[in-house]
């Protein structure tokens, strides 16, 4: 006859007899109820780190595809071993706005009252996107030209005169902060493919693109777009990207490429509201 085989106690209370408490019965039950819990608590943040996310779009730029209401799951796992395909819903990481993380207290800046988390809008009155885009920006002044800073709120303020020592607003005292977020866009074109926004629609290597995800009216009349208004070469490496609702969406138009390497994954799952659950691949 078989002996009946006894179960070991919990890691917990391993440990807290290793440490030289021996706890009674009802508090090695709560003991195993907090390691059951601290180890669902730590799958979750594995798979939602990992595997999947849960999240919404705040404005109206996927619409109709997308509510603003919609909460959707994102498949981040699979997509370590395949890429997005020009066509499919993405979800990648994007600087939403860019602000002054920090200032020298010897800077011209401080001088004038800049502070630390004012929004920087403007590199002599060109609009940028992230910290890489007022360096650039600056770094292709010629010498003796004179620098102005546009922050949210104010007129652009002169911080500086561009010389052979000043490449960057870290040289004049300011260090930029990019505050990044997951934007959701339709991907239109990856590198090597040239894109063009015209009559309406969207060409990719001189095609128009066809089908339901593409039968809208694609707008390029703002004079803030500079990406695709004209025939435009995808750099290898970057992803062109598209809003459905596209008179209402900040995107590639306006900012240009987005990077491989920020993407996360794509849509699958919608769960609410409940009235438009289901599937999104292929969406």
């Amino acid at each position: 006859m078989r002996r009946a085989r006894v179960r070991k106690p919990a890691l917990i209370i391993r440990l807290a007899r290793r440490c030289g408490w021996h706890p009674g019965r009802g508090a090695a039950e709560l003991l195993e109820w907090i390691e059951v819990l601290v180890v669902a608590a730590a799958l979750a943040v594995l798979v939602m780190s990992f595997v999947t996310v849960r999240m919404h779009v705040p404005t109206g730029s996927m619409i109709p595809t997308i509510d603003p209401s919609d909460s959707f799951f994102v498949d981040r796992i699979s997509y370590l071993f395949r890429d997005p395909n020009p066509g499919d819903i993405i979800v990648f990481w994007h600087t939403d706005r860019v602000t002054v993380g920090s200032v020298a207290s010897d800077s011209v800046a401080a001088l004038i009252g800049i502070e630390p988390g004012v929004r920087v809008e403007t590199v002599n009155h060109e609009t940028i996107f992230d910290a890489e885009d007022a360096d650039r920006l600056i770094t292709a002044m010629p010498d003796g030209t004179v620098i102005f800073l546009g922050v949210e709120g104010s007129l652009p303020v002169e911080i500086g005169i561009k010389t052979d020592a000043f490449a960057s607003l870290e040289d004049l005292g300011i260090r930029l902060r990019d505050h990044r977020i997951r934007y959701v866009k339709r991907l239109i074109a990856t590198g090597g493919q040239t894109v063009q926004i015209l009559d309406g629609g969207v060409f990719v290597d001189g095609f128009r693109l066809l089908g339901e995800r593409f039968d809208r009216t694609y707008t390029a009349a703002d004079s803030r777009m500079k990406y695709g208004v004209t025939p435009i070469l995808v750099p290898e490496g970057q992803m062109y990207v598209l809003g459905d609702n596209s008179a209402n969406s900040w995107d590639s138009r306006y900012w240009g490429f987005v990077d491989e390497r920020d993407f996360i994954g794509e849509p699958y799952l919608r769960v609410w509201p409940l009235s438009r659950f289901g599937a999104m691949t292929g969406s």
